[in-house]
């Protein structure tokens, strides 16, 4: 059995690196307080306006740029892991990736996801500005004894997502962590926590979900138990939960309910008309 302490920082990233960063850090230093040894932000942490246009194109940097390199250096400093959401360039004109990324407390880079799926809906349109991530990632990395995997903000509507990272089979995670953007309408808020609570239900694993506050996303960030309690939660302002993950719930919740030994069906990837295959 194996324990962790995550803190989930939801605020509202500005469209400056610089004042973005340092935002992470006073997280990062108030969350090593806490005696966190992983710290959450939200999707587009790096760089954020409300239009997804050629500003993000313009702000987008590589993995081994400076927004990444001094999310290193705060690792170090506070002795703590970072997920962080970032704008990543690509090779396509016009394009930039919606990615995560983790970092361990010596600096090291231990993974990268790019969204897979992208925000084509509710009146939106990533696609005309993202570049949509191999659907064969499997971004899961190790931290404490714990494995964690990623997913970004509309992922979370395709439960297949999570059941891949939770599949013994696969990538065997005992937490999941949501990184999102959500943004504010009718019954959103309805849709994120129940959708969250969905998948810890269903894949017996705990939940982290971190959403940017108002005036775009709803805040809202959760923590939830592998039995989907919300075992801490948020409401629309700035701030920082702190919880300790503990597989022994994790295996006392499976005894009851072991869901993922029961299921009779895989995930498999699916071409899209006209596109790359999706998970």
């Amino acid at each position: 059995m194996a324990t962790l302490t995550i803190a989930a920082a939801q605020f509202a990233p500005a469209d400056d690196p610089v004042a973005n960063l340092a935002t992470v850090r006073a997280a990062a230093v108030d969350a090593a307080a806490r005696g966190a040894a992983l710290l959450v932000t939200p999707e587009y942490t790096s760089y954020f306006t409300p239009e997804i246009d050629d500003r993000f194109v313009a702000a987008a940097q590589p993995l081994d740029g400076r927004f990444v390199s001094e999310l290193g250096d705060i690792a170090r400093d506070t002795g703590i892991a970072l997920v962080v959401g970032i704008a990543e360039t690509t090779d396509i004109p016009g394009k930039f990736r919606n990615t995560l990324v983790a970092v361990l407390p010596s600096g090291e880079l231990a993974a990268a996801y790019r969204k897979v799926h992208l925000y084509d809906a509710f009146g939106s349109r990533e696609s005309d500005r993202i570049e949509s991530g191999d659907p064969e990632q499997l971004p899961v990395f190790e931290l404490g004894g714990l494995r964690i995997g990623l997913e970004t903000c509309y992922d979370l509507r395709f439960p297949e997502v999570t059941r891949r990272l939770a599949a013994p089979e696969f990538g065997a995670v005992d937490v999941v962590l949501i990184p999102a953007e959500w943004v504010r309408g009718p019954g959103k808020e309805h849709h994120w926590r129940t959708l969250l609570t969905a998948r810890a239900i269903e894949n017996t694993v705990w939940v982290v979900g971190v959403g940017q506050t108002p005036p775009i996303g709803i805040g809202g960030s959760v923590v939830l138990d592998p039995s989907g309690v919300a075992v801490a939660a948020a409401g629309a302002t700035p701030g920082t939960l702190t919880v300790t993950i503990d597989t022994a719930v994790t295996e006392t919740v499976r005894q009851v309910n072991p869901s993922l030994s029961l299921r009779r069906y895989d995930v498999a990837l699916r071409a899209l008309p006209g596109g790359p295959a999706q998970a």
